[in-house]
């Protein structure tokens, strides 16, 4: 029959219309798996350049090469408006210790150690880094933390700036983590001569001011591979105690204990403590919002014993 059955057509058409249905959804959901796919690669891409990004900076900072280079003089103007005394009514010329904080900035500890040290004669000048470069706003201060900002080889020009502006024979210096890093990063700098990264000339003497450090406190400090200060010759320079965390969270313990066998090895005189169930920032009792560390206030008070019996030991 011309023209065929028509329910046979109707049928045919019907299946023509599913079959173009299914097609049209096969190849929809084919070009979503691939936008997908795209955006997988996109995002990993984006997540290895970040790391790459970061490696390459951890190389810059292991290579002491700062970003911006400041004068001491400018390096002073830029610090002193947030120095602070402990006591307040002290001159910064009668500063007779410089303290330093951990990657996350001043803190309650800072106060505490000031006034341990001022007790004792040495008025405290709390060394603050971060405030005067706007590492404590937005958490920029965890870049710190991270090894990109600021590593402790060129916050130690901070310490060279701040005792050029003390007038005391003896210094104390006292750093807790990052804050230590940097004091260990001095004493090599300032004994051989070196400029800190970032600064690009000495505001004394590098020797004379070495000579003036009469003692140094480091607190749990980063000893890992940016930390550059086990070389030189160490024989000359002051006593210092370093107090550790045996549960340190930022897995800090293996490589100081390592360091100071190094610095002894170099003719250093370094007493190592470790408190076996402290953890890291055990004395620091503010925190940052999410932070897992422990203030441990019976550690605190066994610490100041140790400080005090070690500077006391020194005649200091």
């Amino acid at each position: 029959m011309a023209g065929g059955d028509p329910a046979r057509r109707l049928d045919g058409c019907r299946h023509g219309a599913a079959d173009g249905a299914l097609r049209r959804g096969k190849a929809a959901r084919m070009q979503k798996r691939k936008k997908l796919k795209l955006w997988h690669w996109v995002l990993l891409g984006i997540v290895g350049a970040m790391l790459i990004a970061a490696a390459v900076n951890s190389l810059r900072n292991w290579a002491g090469i700062a970003i911006v280079t400041d004068t001491s003089a400018e390096r002073l103007t830029l610090l002193e408006p947030d120095w602070r005394m402990v006591p307040a009514s002290a001159p910064i010329s009668d500063a007779g210790s410089v303290l330093l904080s951990g990657c996350d900035g001043v803190h309650d500890n800072m106060d505490y150690w000031a006034g341990v040290l001022a007790a004792r004669g040495y008025p405290g000048l709390i060394l603050d880094s971060h405030s005067p470069r706007g590492f404590d706003t937005l958490q920029t201060w965890r870049l710190l933390c991270m090894g990109q900002l600021l590593p402790g080889a060129e916050r130690a020009g901070d310490i060279g700036v701040a005792m050029a502006e003390t007038d005391a024979a003896e210094i104390v210096l006292l750093g807790v983590s990052h804050g230590g890093w940097s004091i260990l990063e001095f004493l090599r700098q300032s004994s051989m001569g070196d400029l800190p990264p970032g600064l690009s000339d000495w505001p004394a003497p590098p020797d004379a001011l070495n000579e003036r450090v009469a003692a140094a406190i480091v607190f749990y400090p980063y000893c890992g591979v940016l930390n550059g200060a086990g070389e030189g010759d160490w024989s000359r320079m002051p006593p210092i105690l370093m107090i550790l965390a045996g549960q340190d969270e930022l897995q800090v313990t293996p490589a100081c204990k390592r360091m100071a066998a190094t610095l002894r090895d170099l003719g250093a005189e370094v007493d190592l403590v470790v408190y076996d169930d402290a953890g890291h920032g055990f004395d620091q009792q503010e925190r940052a919002p999410l932070s897992q560390l422990t203030y441990r206030p019976e550690l605190r008070d066994a610490s100041t014993e140790v400080v005090n019996a070690f500077l006391d030991r020194h005649g200091l």
